[in-house]
């Protein structure tokens, strides 16, 4: 039997992106985003989620897209790594697809050191840039992430 892989696809300009349904927890409307001091470039600000603050990274930086304006018009996708939960702005979530797993190809199949692409695969529309958001944040941008975050709180305990 084929191991199917569920995937949410969302769009950056004209590019399609897809991000493993496993990491994603929730997408919502795009929401004012506050100003995070000391947090590393690639952190736009946080958001208040249900009390819990969720820093909001720029994917359109990460994959030197042009930037923009956000629009009421886009949407957050809340997702989890294994260190903490980010929200990403995106033009558009697309569908959630289902593919089988050797429709996938590896990135560093295609070209070693594609840093923060885990996959490619093909569809009817074009080819979808799989994420790998364990791999978004460099560590030094994790540290300095990291003890922003903590400036918000500073009685709250570090994770390990």
């Amino acid at each position: 039997m084929k191991k199917l892989r569920k995937l949410v696809t969302f769009s950056l300009d004209d590019r399609k992106f897809a991000l493993y349904v496993s990491t994603v927890q929730r997408i919502i409307r795009v929401v004012e985003v506050t100003a995070l001091p000391k947090a590393p470039g690639i952190v736009t600000g946080i958001i208040n989620l249900q009390g819990t603050p969720i820093p909001v990274c720029d994917i359109r930086m990460r994959f030197r897209l042009p930037p923009r304006e956000v629009n009421l018009a886009d949407q957050m996708i809340v997702a989890t790594t294994a260190k903490r939960t980010v929200a990403l702005i995106v033009d558009s979530v697309d569908d959630v697809i289902e593919i089988p797993q050797e429709k996938i190809i590896a990135a560093e199949q295609i070209l070693p050191d594609l840093g923060y692409v885990k996959g490619v695969m093909k569809t009817e529309g074009g080819m979808v840039l799989i994420h790998d958001l364990e791999r978004f944040l460099s560590l030094q941008e994790r540290k300095t992430l990291d003890e922003a975050m903590e400036a918000l709180n500073p009685n709250e305990r570090k994770d390990g």
